[in-house]
């Protein structure tokens, strides 16, 4: 079925073909003559790392645009132009409650304590959700929610689990499985899941190529590439996964044979399939948790550590100075996988400048300190500008005691709502906004 009839094409375009759709990403073509800025929105992401920082590998010391990067945040060198790092914000804790538990279910809605259950977890929807609710209306999906928890024993509850709400008791759970995420994005049916979504839309593609100009059919051939690779990268790891059936029942359950995947290769490809997300416009919303808060079943990181680790376990075990340097090792593995996201979301082109630009893509923990269950000063790095409505390159350093709330109320008023408190907040973040 050929869908495109116009010369100018609309931003809401996809390619269709048998048990398939494929969102495009935005097109010169697509654009009206001038309004390149207009025409790409701005976007929001979190990159969600469990149980805190090691706070002497993660700090750095001086602020404003001349800031050195500590050693954990050395991966960042090459975006640091279009990075912020903010420092001294806090979320709020309940005393006598769960700090994990707090940490992973509050961390986006910061409910003060009369907002919280007995529990310790939130009764307010979190502000990727309250963003959802506006945005949300443009794109074929409010919001995205992904995780890379490849744990087969679950020990722990939902709250440890995921970061985002739509409210209280009501969870938005996060998608593991990256083969289930790739036919949800591209609409692939059941009976056509083992076919390449790019063979089933070739002839609409093939047409839509006769229909652009030079610069576009190279935009167009580099998504279509992005899509195949991660679609081969699945099907690698699905081969794997045939291939491991043969190991004794019960070592890995099928239904989640995706578990067998390395750590940097999991990451990377839910990174990728959030990127295809986002860049597609079929969201303006994500995120992505790389781990579960608390769990202590060992965790294989291959050429980090030699052999499994259990994080949470370690965190309590700070004052050991070997521990704390392999924790640092393990920091610097999380920032690695962020920093590799946020370089890929820097290559692709979008107007006259690139996705990264036009996004709010942050990096964070709901605590600071996993050892003493802190929740002030927490690790936050954003990446990108949102369209050059934010400042980047710089340290900001705020007062004591403000509220990591303000940051999110000043999110969503980059987003386009007209808000003013969410959680504890006190009000916008000072300095958020670039000045005009």
């Amino acid at each position: 079925m050929n869908v495109l009839q116009k010369t100018s094409l609309p931003r809401r375009t996809f390619l269709r073909g048998c048990g398939a759709a494929l969102a495009l990403p935005l097109l010169d073509q697509m654009q009206a003559r001038g309004a390149k800025h207009a025409s790409v929105p701005p976007r929001l992401a979190f990159f969600y790392t469990p149980n805190g920082v090691v706070q002497r590998a993660w700090h750095t010391g001086e602020t404003g645009h001349a800031f050195p990067l500590s050693p954990t945040l050395q991966p960042l060198e090459s975006l640091k132009a279009k990075m912020s790092l903010f420092t001294h914000l806090d979320r709020v804790k309940v005393p006598g409650t769960d700090g994990h538990a707090q940490a992973g279910a509050c961390y986006l809605s910061t409910a003060a304590p009369d907002e919280l259950s007995p529990a310790g977890y939130p009764l307010k929807r979190t502000i990727d959700q309250v963003i959802a609710d506006h945005v949300g209306r443009d794109t074929p999906f409010r919001s995205f929610e992904l995780s890379c928890n490849s744990y087969t024993d679950n020990r722990e509850s939902v709250y440890f689990d995921n970061i985002s709400w739509y409210g209280h008791g009501h969870v938005a759970r996060s998608m593991k499985d990256p083969r289930k995420v790739f036919q949800r994005l591209f609409h692939v049916k059941e009976h056509q899941a083992n076919a390449s979504v790019l063979d089933l839309v070739l002839a609409d593609a093939r047409d839509l190529m006769g229909r652009l100009g030079r610069l576009d059919r190279h935009k167009l051939d580099e998504y279509m590439e992005s899509v195949r690779t991660v679609e081969q990268q699945i099907e690698r790891i699905t081969q794997h996964q045939v291939d491991v059936r043969d190991l004794p029942t019960g070592l890995v359950p099928p239904d989640r044979l995706w578990t067998t995947m390395r750590r940097d290769e999991y990451i990377q490809v839910m990174g990728d399939l959030l990127i295809l997300a986002l860049q597609t416009d079929l969201t303006r919303v994500c995120t992505l948790m790389v781990a579960p808060e608390r769990w202590d079943t060992p965790l294989m990181f291959e050429d980090v550590f030699e052999k499994p680790i259990r994080h949470h376990g370690w965190t309590h075990n700070q004052k050991d100075p070997e521990t704390l340097r392999q924790l640092e090792k393990l920091d610097l593995f999380h920032m690695r996988q962020y920093a590799s996201i946020c370089a890929k979301m820097d290559a692709i082109q979008e107007g006259d400048g690139t996705l990264l630009d036009s996004m709010m893509f942050t990096y964070g923990s709901g605590l600071s300190s996993g050892m003493l269950h802190e929740c002030t000063n927490l690790p936050t790095v954003i990446a990108g500008s949102a369209g050059g409505r934010i400042s980047t390159h710089r340290h900001d350093q705020h007062s004591k005691g403000t509220p990591i709330a303000n940051l999110w109320v000043s999110m969503a008023q980059v987003m386009g709502l007209p808000m003013e408190q969410i959680g504890d907040s006190t009000g916008a973040l000072k300095g958020f906004l670039a000045r005009a």
